[in-house]
């Protein structure tokens, strides 16, 4: 472990390399996209590296050789040529008004201008953008590198807002040079963490590659499985001689919490490097992605869009066109929460192309749920985990009344972010979202040959099974004893009968009106 240094939060390719920190080799692609193509574009979750790709890539076509002493790239490129490089970053500030973006811009393009001495005759940003580029191609005698790093964070950071089309706007007019530069162009690489689709914000730039969903860069940002092995072993052992397991128990782990991110079908799983090297770094298994903040942006479209909810808890199956691109008129939500990281590829039917979508791994899925607990309950945010705690000890001791009675103090009453007529599917929701945050297995909609259940849950002695109904004016004993009767004539015990499980059936009835739970009977 001598001399093994981590680069956490380092995004300086250079920086990195010159401290001599361990770089997970990403530039034999990096090389083919260089010799293979000109414009691309990528969409890759927050922290998964998309900075440090772009500053690798700079120091390529600046030709500083010296830096990939040892690296693939090395061997694989024998020219070295030295390019211009511009390149644009919206990554070091918020952008929540248009006001905000225009000084952004401002400061960047100055600095281009002040480098290569280039006057200034049209101070808006499109025109002064072209001349930028002109003027740096006819200094150097050489086409231009640009490199722009989280293009969409000005548009995130206003969502919802008056302003987000405003920004919206002001970037497509700012992009708009791209279009007809293309003679002045080497290379061309924008990040980002959505793909704006409705309204083009490159401006007719039809010929970028879309590289997000490729087969062959699916592993270019993250870290793969293979790469875990090979350039972390160290790491590994002292995570587990700290944590008292094998080296098999700690690989299983970290895969648990930090794996499983897949950014198309039928590839090797992708590790979160960010929250590998912080667990690397502490010894301890965290959760290091949200703590390291929740993105405003997820907050705004889970308030937006709360009947999407049971969706994103079960997992939801879509076409690629639903979650490939994010369409700012559109009522889908599910491209922001795919493309922010929350949601990830599990799954592919090939005939139909059909993608199950599903939390990346353990880590997520716990910070995710806990983030919709906070905004959909009304628990107070400091009991959140204790209640959680005491539904999982509820569980265990096959206490129905207590599970059901913290169930229903969280949900007393329809929070204003939920229509009343959303109401069946918001309680259905969060009565899920509540038991998969105790860690038991819950199955919502559990198929059988009758019909579904409503909510499975199974702990290591009990099977639950809650069949949820809405009063709708009707007696709360009728309206119970009507679930507990589907219950039996579906038959949703019969495929845990030979579990030798205890086996208990509750009725659980809600008000129609937004009341919350009316009440509960257990068979």
């Amino acid at each position: 472990m001598a001399n093994r240094f981590l680069p956490i939060g380092i995004q300086d390719f250079e920086d990195l390399r010159t401290r001599g920190c361990i770089y997970v080799d990403k530039t034999a692609l990096i090389y083919k996209l260089a010799t293979e193509g000109k414009p691309y574009f990528l969409s890759r979750p927050r922290r998964f590296g998309k900075s440090l790709l772009l500053s690798t890539m700079e120091a390529y076509f600046l030709g500083k050789k010296e830096l990939f002493k040892g690296l693939a790239i090395e061997t694989l490129e024998k020219e070295w040529i030295e390019y211009p490089v511009l390149k644009i970053s919206f990554g070091a500030d918020n952008y929540p008004d248009l006001e905000s973006l225009k000084s952004a811009l401002n400061l960047q393009l100055s600095d281009y201008e002040k480098l290569y001495d280039i006057k200034v005759e049209d101070r808006r940003f499109a025109p002064r953008f072209t001349n930028i580029i002109k003027g740096i191609v006819n200094q150097t005698g050489k086409k231009l590198v640009i490199l722009i790093d989280e293009y969409d964070k000005p548009i995130l950071d206003a969502l919802y807002t008056e302003f987000e089309e405003q920004n919206r706007q002001e970037l497509r007019s700012f992009y708009s040079p791209l279009k007809d530069s293309d003679k002045y162009i080497r290379f061309l690489f924008i990040t980002g963490i959505t793909k704006v689709s409705h309204v083009n914000i490159f401006s007719g730039l039809n010929q970028l590659n879309d590289i997000s969903l490729d087969r062959t860069y699916s592993s270019i940002c993250g870290i793969s499985e293979s790469e875990l092995e090979r350039y972390f072993s160290p790491e590994i052992e002292a995570l587990a001689n700290q944590q008292d397991m094998t080296v098999a128990e700690t690989k299983k782990k970290l895969a648990a919490m930090y794996d499983g991110y897949h950014f198309t079908h039928d590839v090797e799983g992708v590790y979160n490097p960010f929250c590998l090297l912080k667990c690397f770094y502490s010894k301890d298994f965290g959760s290091y992605w949200f703590e390291s903040g929740t993105p405003s942006f997820l907050v705004k479209t889970l308030q937006n869009q709360p009947l999407e909810l049971e969706h994103l808890i079960n997992g939801r199956i879509a076409t690629e066109n639903q979650f490939k691109n994010y369409d700012p008129d559109s009522k889908n939500m599910l491209a922001v929460v795919y493309q922010s990281g929350y949601l990830t590829i599990k799954d592919f039917e090939k005939e139909m192309r059909f993608y199950t979508l599903d939390f990346p791994n353990r880590e997520v899925e716990e910070g995710f749920l806990d983030v919709l607990l906070q905004k959909f309950v009304s628990v107070p945010y400091d009991d959140v985990g204790l209640e959680i705690n005491n539904l999982r000890i509820a569980l265990k001791n096959c206490n129905i009344d207590k599970v059901l009675s913290i169930i229903k103090a969280a949900i007393a009453d329809l929070p204003t972010v939920v229509k009343k007529n959303m109401c069946e599917n918001y309680y259905e929701s969060v009565t899920h979202l509540m038991f998969r945050m105790t860690g038991m297995r819950v199955v919502s909609e559990l198929q059988s040959v009758a019909g579904r259940s409503d909510v499975v849950v199974a702990t290591k002695d009990s099977v639950f099974i809650f069949e949820l109904k809405m009063d709708k004016g009707r007696p709360f004993e009728e309206v119970a004893e009507d679930a507990l009767k589907q219950i039996d004539d579906n038959g949703y015990c019969e495929r845990f009968a030979v579990s030798g499980k205890k086996m208990l059936k509750v009725g659980v009835v809600f008000s129609s009106e937004g009341k919350g739970m009316v009440g509960w009977k257990v068979k």
